[in-house]
């Protein structure tokens, strides 16, 4: 059997020696300190058995966590309470004696009293909780019907200890959660913890996990050996990062971590997109770096310091987190020159032509990477690009403002609304009510059931936009691209709604509602998206994204011209056959600065 730093059973009895009645500004989490320097837990490579074990002992700890009583109101510290029955189940060499164990846990947290009233179950849900487990006849009959007794005296709902609906938004939040920013490199119970704690914050308060590539259940099973065995802050945070692109959501990330391939702090002064499945070299991120870098608009990267692009992004891949593969080729597109602060040999295609260049790095500090994060036109929030066609980016949109260009845009034939970017504001209503001419529904959120965790509840209805003036009656085209994500998502949902609406460009990022953020231990922290949000038809956002009604896309060759095709193509939408190509070219050309 693997050696294992152990603690007595007599360990778990602490669970009834916790006092109650504390000052209210004090919590058990300041009472119990016993493992504030460390879980005191190591191992060899873990064994089949205790894989097994440990991906039990997870389900239950999460189990336990969000519907026992005296759990669920913070009576205990429940990270620490894990490090209690860690080692026991380390060293539980079968499943009868693993069992032992965890009811033998169990009865010590206690037996919950009878509820009156119960928690009722869900009305309307459109997730229901996944807790079949707890039927299987491996965890023995008698933790078996604990749990099921648990399950049906839990918590009746609204605001637990551990996870409460945020104050803005009824997604799950989780304030009493710490990050143990003290503990720069975990030890192997540290790291378990944080794979048990992200894992089961899923499980309940994940609103798209039927929408995942992976079984949840089985990733579970994958990243216990990895985690445990991740030894060093470096390899830690690199399996986090992978277990978190397990979620398939492009709201995720990691921060205050390294490990999200490729590693450094610097990166050519340039910014990369991927067009025509190529990463291709857009604009320059510096003003005199970038054209001094050798690189030209227009050129496609084939290989970093001898290693081919091709290979490179299939390794990184598994460590960016996205909703679709479009979202995860920007993110890789924004850090796919990051390296040592020193030069770095390139080899591009330029017309044909294949290229050798060497080019230097700069430090993120000094380059404006916000410029690669948005696609929209130069110049100002409004413009007139034809004097029957007005332009309103969103990019540096003030809601203050939009009646005002709405007025200036009246009788115009067409408006063009560009949602390649972040709304500089949340704009869904100022700018969808002036484009409807009657009540309109455009969203239903699914919202977490606190009573029964794991459920997501549609609202007792949809959002509507409400018509209000000054109303625009001529044509609308929305662009949208990867760069459209969450509140931009969100805003386009709305305003296709428009009787006037086509929206041109290409799908969306997909990851759509309001985000949940997860304290990590080791001073970390990751997001999720917390609200379900579905278009008026109940049909999904989330890894869809926003589909456009006319696909337009840019090409190498535009790009090499400085044109921006999709807005090209809004044009045509919006004028047919009336105007030529040539001046379509011209009013799409970026304003002179």
């Amino acid at each position: 059997m693997n050696r294992v730093v152990s603690r007595s059973i007599v360990a778990i009895s602490m669970i009834t020696s916790i006092a109650v009645g504390q000052e209210q500004a004090r919590t058990v989490l300041d009472t119990d300190t016993e493992f504030d320097e460390g879980s005191g837990i190591s191992t060899t490579p873990l064994t089949s058995v205790q894989v097994e074990n440990l991906a039990v002992l997870a389900r239950m700890w999460g189990f336990l966590k969000y519907h026992h009583p005296r759990v669920a109101t913070g009576e205990l510290h429940w990270d620490y309470e894990l490090f209690r029955v860690l080692p026991l189940l380390l060293d539980s060499p079968d499943t009868a004696s693993r069992n032992d164990v965890l009811l033998t846990w169990a009865y010590r947290v206690s037996d919950p009293p009878p509820c009156d009233p119960c928690a009722a179950p869900p009305e309307d849900a459109h997730l229901l909780p996944r807790l079949n487990w707890i039927d299987d006849e491996v965890l023995g009959r008698e933790l078996s019907e604990y749990l099921k007794r648990v399950h049906q005296r839990r918590i009746s709902g609204g605001e637990q200890f551990y996870v409460s609906a945020g104050s803005t938004a009824p997604n799950a939040q989780f304030p009493n959660e710490s990050d143990y920013a003290d503990i720069r490199d975990p030890d192997m119970g540290y790291r378990l913890l944080a794979l048990f704690r992200y894992w089961n914050i899923v499980q309940y308060w994940f609103p798209y996990i039927d929408a995942m590539d992976d079984p949840w259940d089985g990733v579970l099973y994958e990243f216990i050996p990895r985690i445990a065995a991740a030894e060093g802050r470096r390899n830690f945070a690199q399996e986090l990062w992978a277990l978190i692109s397990k979620i398939d959501d492009s709201h995720a990330g990691l921060q205050g971590a390294p490990g999200l391939p490729p590693v450094g702090r610097c990166a050519l002064p340039v910014g990369i997109r991927y067009v025509e499945g190529r990463p291709i070299v857009t604009l320059y991120t510096h003003d005199t770096r970038g054209p001094a870098s050798g690189l030209e608009i227009g050129d496609v990267i084939q290989s970093l310091d001898g290693e081919l692009v091709t290979s490179l992004v299939p390794e990184w891949s598994p460590y960016y987190p996205a909703s679709n593969e479009t979202g995860r080729l920007h993110k890789i597109s924004t850090w796919i020159t990051r390296g040592a602060c020193e030069e770095v040999a390139l080899v591009v295609e330029r017309d044909g032509q294949i290229i050798d260049l060497i080019s230097e790095r700069s430090p993120f500090r000094e380059l404006e990477l916000r410029r690669s994060q948005v696609h929209d036109r130069p110049g100002p929030t409004f413009q007139m690009l034809f004097d029957d066609v007005a332009y309103l980016k969103l990019s540096t949109i003030a809601a203050a403002d939009i009646a005002g260009y709405f007025e200036a845009a009246r009788g115009t034939q067409g408006l063009i609304i560009d949602i390649r970017n972040y709304p500089a504001e949340f704009v869904v209503f100022e700018l969808g009510t002036r484009l409807v001419n009657e009540r309109t529904p455009f969203v239903w959120f699914a919202r977490p059931d606190f009573g029964n965790p794991g459920a997501f509840n549609w609202n007792p209805g949809p959002a509507y936009l409400d018509p209000q003036e000054p109303y625009y009656g001529g044509k609308v085209v929305v662009l949208v691209d990867e760069t459209t994500l969450s509140q931009a998502e969100y805003t386009a949902m709305a305003l296709r709604t428009g009787p006037n609406v086509l929206v041109v460009g290409s799908t969306t990022a997909g990851a759509d509602g309001n985000i949940s953020a997860i304290p990590i231990p080791g001073g970390m922290r990751t997001i999720m998206t917390g609200l379900g949000v579905f278009y008026a038809d109940k049909s999904p956002t989330q890894r869809v994204g926003i589909v456009p009604d006319v696909f337009a896309t840019p090409t190498v060759s535009g790009i090499r011209q400085g044109r921006d095709e999709v807005l090209e193509q809004a044009l045509r939408e919006i004028f047919g056959g009336s105007v030529d190509e040539q001046a379509i070219r011209a009013a799409s050309k970026p304003p002179v600065q």
